[in-house]
């Protein structure tokens, strides 16, 4: 019996023991864990509680492309965060600001006249700042990227209330700006006076709300060609390049380019550098808008291709002259290469044969007269002649895309895709909607269904005359073996630029021919033709388009 009752006792003391010793590997452990793994956040929460938050940037939800590619939020830049009088006071510390900063010296001096007792400035490099204990250099998250990519899309913010002004920044401002915020945690002492030397401590800080994002149907790796094209072009206008199975844009550009990050200078000028040239400016579309006019002709009548025309090298409608292209004349010209040759003659005969109206019927039909609606709120609708601004001799001008007429890129890319898709006119869009952290989108753009809205018929037949237009035609300079075949239409328009005469380049074209995946609208300011000014454009951006996709 005592064997017995020694037993249970020695049993319930090691029991004891093990449970003690549990226990102390467990106090070991977590004591381990915090010297090591939790160290920093504990320096971090015993620095908040002694240091003021001074708020570097309000961060706003990133902008990703279709393929999940960031084009907002890229980049960082080093920013010198430092006592405004210490910088004013210490010549040799402003010396080096000066020779390194991002700003101009205009910009510098406004910060140091500020009311702000700590500053920031953006510097180019990092500087030394070794013997000067009280400033900091710090990574601050840029918004939007040093090359300037999809400007005119993406749109700039008001910063000092972190508010969308233009663009998708403002289409979508309330879902981008419930987001985080880079804070510096900064010591003082009791007297709230800055601890030199103290510590500091750059933080994100995140929102109670989920994170948004915005998920465009761009393609970075194109888009980031087109600018590259766009600016050792060194051209005025813009490119679309759409998608021809979805009519998703991929990629669009204007030209000049604004530099987001730095606004102020821009409000200024005169040159409509805010402008995205491809939605927000209309233009007359010359004669690229002789499509419109063939399917005006074409839906009233499918044997309108065979006929005939004769051109001597002008029109007379009453007072008013217009001369052929060919001043010389085309003689006896068919359709097929009226279109190919684009002969005013041509298309001003057959304006006169089915009349304004059904012109303009068609013009409406395709878009034309109203926005197209991708999503930008700053899209324009461009302008279409009526009532009586279709009587009497104007039908020269409106056969041949002159006159009151104006068309947007957009409309012009919108015409192309209907065509390509045989008449199906697809929903176009630069949205596919708004996304969570884990990349789910949470609200879709809203789209509306697939239209038919040009018999299958007619558009072969236009099909068809575009390709003799590459082929043998105004673009047969194009390199269109290198790209599958090329169907397209050259413009070149008459029109007034900050009040002188100018000529608008147009090219719109998709390829390849047999299977089309993309169509590229190109518009020139201030251009020789289309075929010498806005083609080129079209021929360097398709070929890039080819490679990436080897």
């Amino acid at each position: 019996m005592a064997r017995e009752i020694r037993n249970m006792i020695s049993s319930r003391v090691k029991g004891f023991y093990f449970i003690s010793f549990i226990i102390f590997l467990g106090l070991i452990g977590r004591l381990y864990y915090i010297q090591v793994y939790d160290n920093e956040e504990l320096k971090f929460q015993s620095l908040k509680q002694r240091s003021t938050e001074i708020s570097l940037i309000s961060k706003r939800g990133t902008i990703y492309d279709r393929n999940g590619i960031p084009i907002t939020n890229r980049e960082s830049t080093k920013t010198l965060v430092a006592p405004r009088e210490e910088i004013k006071s210490n010549k040799e510390i402003y010396e080096k600001v000066r020779k390194n900063t991002l700003l101009s010296l205009m910009e510098i001096e406004e910060i140091l006249n500020s009311k702000n007792k700590l500053i920031q400035i953006p510097l180019k490099r990092e500087i030394d700042i070794s013997n000067n204990h009280n400033m900091f250099i710090v990574d601050i998250t840029d918004r939007y990227s040093k090359d300037n990519i999809l400007s005119h899309v993406i749109g700039y913010v008001n910063k000092a209330e972190n508010r969308g002004e233009s663009g998708i920044e403002k289409v979508y401002d309330e879902f981008l700006n419930k987001n985080n915020k880079e804070s510096l945690f900064v010591e003082y002492d009791k007297f709230r006076s800055l601890i030199l030397g103290g510590s500091h401590y750059a933080d994100n800080a995140i929102s109670s709300e989920e994170p948004s994002a915005v998920r465009l149907t761009i393609d970075y790796n194109i888009q980031k060609k087109l600018e590259e094209i766009l600016e050792s072009s060194s051209i005025k206008g813009s490119v679309i390049v759409a998608d021809a199975k979805t009519s998703e844009i991929l990629a669009m550009g204007s030209r000049p380019n604004f530099n987001p990050n730095y606004m102020e200078e821009y409000f200024s000028r005169d040159d409509m550098a805010l402008y995205n040239k491809a939605i927000q400016v209309s233009y007359p579309p010359g004669s690229i808008f002789k499509i419109v006019v063939l399917l005006a002709a074409l839906e009233e009548d499918p044997n309108f291709i065979n006929r005939e025309f004769y051109c001597n090298g002008r029109e007379e409608l009453g007072k008013l002259v217009i001369n052929c292209n060919n001043l010389g004349g085309h003689g006896n010209i068919s359709l097929k290469d009226g279109f190919a040759k684009s002969c005013n003659s041509v298309f001003i005969q057959i304006g006169k044969k089915i009349g304004a109206k059904k012109i303009m019927d068609m013009a409406k039909t395709l878009g034309f007269g109203e926005k197209v609606g991708i999503g930008l709120i700053e899209e324009v609708k461009g302008i279409l002649p009526e009532g009586e601004e279709l009587l009497g001799p104007v039908i020269g001008n409106i056969s041949i895309g002159q006159g009151k007429i104006e068309t947007t890129p957009l409309q012009i890319t919108n015409m192309m895709a209907t065509i390509a898709n045989n008449g199906l006119q697809k929903d176009m869009t630069i949205i596919q909607g708004v996304t969570n952290k884990d990349g789910r989108i949470i609200k879709a753009y809203n789209t509306i269904d697939d239209l038919k809205i040009i018999s299958s018929k007619s558009s072969k037949t236009v099909k068809t005359l575009l390709e003799e237009v590459v082929n043998t035609g105004t673009a047969k300079n194009i390199d269109s073996e290198y790209l599958g075949g090329v169907a397209g239409k050259t413009g070149s328009a008459e029109g007034t630029l900050n009040g002188k005469a100018t000529i608008y380049g147009w090219f719109s074209g998709y390829f390849p021919t047999d299977n089309p995946e993309y169509i590229i609208t190109v518009l020139v300011e201030e251009a020789n033709s289309g075929s010498k000014s806005a083609l080129p454009i079209f021929e360097k951006i398709s070929k890039e388009i080819v490679d990436l996709n080897r």
